[in-house]
């Protein structure tokens, strides 16, 4: 495995330029969990001209949903959830300046174009490694939706959270190099 570059959050364009699909990274700073509800809610409050409950310029957002923490930790288990449920709402969150998403699985075409167009990644997370995962998070506490509970918008403290890049700003997917690599050329 290639050594991990280390990334301090939030994510500027410039490091966004050095990040290339495949690439294993090591993310320090604060990020945001959201889910679909959470999406929406965020989605719906710029369809209505209201502001975001953060500031979501530079951001990276974590599709989680965490289980609840043991004593002494400041979260439970915290594996990714399927992104292609905040397929819908992410191009416009990525058109307002949010730059990373954190899940597993495929996205779809307009999510791929709007991470060239507006400069985004997106960033793989292992499934069934929550627990380990988990070892990463420093704080978590909800910022938003409470009411949502699991589904709340939450701001995390992470100290070498491991990620893989999946999508870059160039196009690279590292699913289609993946599937590519392996297959069998007609002679």
């Amino acid at each position: 495995m290639a050594q991990a570059k280390k990334v301090t959050l939030p994510l500027t364009d410039e490091t966004l330029k050095d990040l290339r699909a495949g690439d294993n990274l090591l993310l320090t700073g604060v990020m945001y969990v959201g889910r679909d509800a959470a999406h929406k809610r965020m989605v719906e409050a710029l369809d209505q001209g209201q502001p975001l409950p953060i500031d979501i310029k530079g951001q990276v957002i974590y599709f989680m949903g965490p289980s609840p923490a043991r004593p002494g930790r400041p979260i439970g288990s915290a594996g990714p959830t399927t992104s292609g449920r905040m397929d819908a709402y992410s191009p416009r969150l990525i058109a307002e300046g949010l730059k990373g998403m954190i899940g597993k699985g495929l996205r779809s075409k307009a999510v791929k174009d709007a991470m060239v167009r507006d400069k985004a990644v997106y960033l793989g997370a292992i499934g069934g490694a929550g627990a380990i995962i988990s070892k990463s998070i420093k704080k978590a506490e909800v910022v938003a939706y409470e009411e949502l509970g699991a589904e709340a918008l939450r701001r995390l403290e992470v100290e070498d959270f491991p990620v893989t890049v999946v999508n870059d700003i160039y196009g690279g997917d590292l699913y289609e190099e993946g599937k590519a690599k392996y297959q069998v050329k007609a002679s």
